[in-house]
């Protein structure tokens, strides 16, 4: 007992020093990564796995008008989730189709909900090829209403009567361009 108690002051100090160099290092290591914003699944960086629909689209300079949409309504976490998505992707040119003053009055905060709708509007749960598309078939979107196939005698794929002018795999889904914005009824 007496050959421990010797030693005692030795291993206080020794977990005292333990206890503060864990601490220093934990709290290095909050600050280090701490950020002023929280931030969501497409804030994690990762450059060796095949991009999500999101990162395919940003990639896309055909595609910089429905990305600026997908900020505004602040969809972009949504869309960078696991999936499956089937997304129809409307082009710059279809964006510029719309009625003028459409873009910017649906891109203001106050519009943010509809805007919103409109472009889950565009995506559907699962992976739905081009293959698997035949006339009169609906696909329930992530709105809760649903789109019409339409597929032509020469094999023309229209949704809702905008063509889908090609198609690029992704990570958690598979999206399909379309030329054209799909506005629900509702919505117009």
């Amino acid at each position: 007992m007496k050959s421990l108690v010797k030693y005692f002051p030795l291993l206080a100090l020794l977990l005292i020093t333990m206890s503060c160099g864990s601490s220093g290092e934990q709290q290095q290591s909050t600050e280090n990564n701490a950020s002023p914003q929280a931030v969501g699944q497409s804030g994690v960086v990762d450059d060796d796995s095949n991009p999500n629909v999101v990162q395919v689209a940003v990639g896309s300079p055909d595609h910089t008008t429905l990305v600026a949409a997908l900020q505004a309504a602040q969809y972009v976490d949504a869309l960078t989730n696991v999936g499956p998505f089937t997304v129809f992707a409307p082009t710059n040119a279809a964006f510029d189709a719309l009625p003028a003053g459409t873009l910017e009055t649906l891109t203001k905060p106050e519009n943010q909900r509809k805007l919103r709708d409109i472009l889950e509007y565009h995506v559907v749960l699962g992976v739905y090829k081009a293959d698997a598309f035949v006339s009169g078939r609906k696909l329930g979107t992530a709105d809760g209403r649903s789109l019409e196939v339409e597929v032509g005698a020469d094999g023309t794929i229209l949704i809702n009567g905008g063509k889908i002018i090609a198609t690029v795999p992704a990570s958690n889904g598979i999206i399909h361009v379309i030329d054209k914005v799909l506005v629900p009824a509702d919505n117009k």
